[in-house]
C-alpha cells in the first residue's frame, strides 16, 4: 500500500479547522439536546395525557428514523422555511440536538425513575412544591446516576456528526471526502479522519471515566 504523506501535510490545517467544527457541532448538540431532553422526559412522565402522548410521538420519530433522513428533511426542508436558504451548519445542528434530545430524553426519565419515591414524598412534607422538589432533591440524585449515558450519548454524537459532511457542513469527515476526491486516494483521508475520531472519543471516555469514578467517591 502506497501511503502518500505529502498530501496529509498538505490536508493538516484543513483537518484541524474540520475537528474544530466536529467537535463545536457535538458540543452544540450535547447542550441544547440535555435541555431539550430534561423537557421531554418531564413531559413523557406528566400526567397531563395530551402532553404525553405529543412526548412520545417525538421519541418515536427521532429513535425510529435514521439521522440521515431527518438531517435531509432539515437541511431541504426546515432550515429554508426558517432562514429563506440551506445552510449546513444549521441544519446539522437542529439535527444532532433533536435526536440528542430524544435519547436523553430517555436517559432523565430512567435516571428520575431510578430515585426512591420516598425521596419526593419527603420533599414534599417539608413545604417544597413539586418544581422545588425536583429541581433541589430529585435532579441533583439523578444526575450523578445519569452521567455514564450521557457521556455515551457524546461519544456516538461526535460519531454522528459525520453524517454533517453530506449537507457540506465543513466537518472532518468533509475535508476528508475533499481529500479523497482531490487525489483519488482512499487510505489517506479516511484512515486519518478515524485516527481523529478515535483520538476524540477515546480521550473523551477517559474524563468521563475519571469524572464518574470522582462522583462516586463524593
Amino acid at each position: 500500500m502506497d501511503f502518500r504523506f505529502d498530501i496529509l501535510v498538505e490536508y493538516i490545517p484543513f483537518f484541524v479547522k474540520g475537528t474544530l467544527l466536529t467537535i463545536g457541532l457535538s458540543l452544540v448538540g450535547i447542550l441544547i439536546g440535555t435541555v431539550l431532553g430534561l423537557l421531554i422526559g418531564l413531559g413523557k412522565m406528566t400526567r397531563n395525557k395530551p402532553i404525553a402522548f405529543l412526548c412520545s410521538c417525538y421519541i418515536t420519530f427521532f429513535r425510529g428514523t435514521p439521522l440521515y433522513v431527518q438531517l435531509l428533511l432539515i437541511h431541504f426542508g426546515v432550515v429554508p422555511l426558517l432562514t429563506g436558504n440551506t445552510n449546513g451548519i444549521l441544519a446539522s445542528i437542529i439535527a444532532l440536538s433533536l435526536i440528542a434530545g430524544a435519547y436523553i430524553s430517555e436517559i432523565f426519565r430512567a435516571g428520575i425513575q431510578s430515585i426512591d419515591k420516598g425521596q419526593m414524598e419527603a420533599a414534599r412534607s417539608l413545604g417544597m412544591n413539586h418544581v422545588q422538589s425536583m429541581k433541589d432533591v430529585i435532579l441533583p440524585q439523578a444526575f450523578k446516576r445519569m452521567i455514564p449515558p450521557l457521556g455515551n450519548e457524546f461519544i456516538v454524537l461526535i460519531k454522528e456528526s459525520s453524517l454533517a459532511s453530506l449537507v457540506a457542513a465543513p466537518e472532518l469527515m468533509y475535508y476528508g471526502r475533499a481529500l479523497g476526491s482531490q487525489y483519488f486516494r482512499v487510505w489517506e483521508p479516511y484512515l486519518t479522519a478515524a485516527l481523529i475520531y478515535l483520538v476524540l472519543t477515546t480521550s473523551l471516555s477517559y474524563l468521563l471515566n475519571r469524572l464518574e469514578r470522582r462522583l462516586a467517591t463524593e
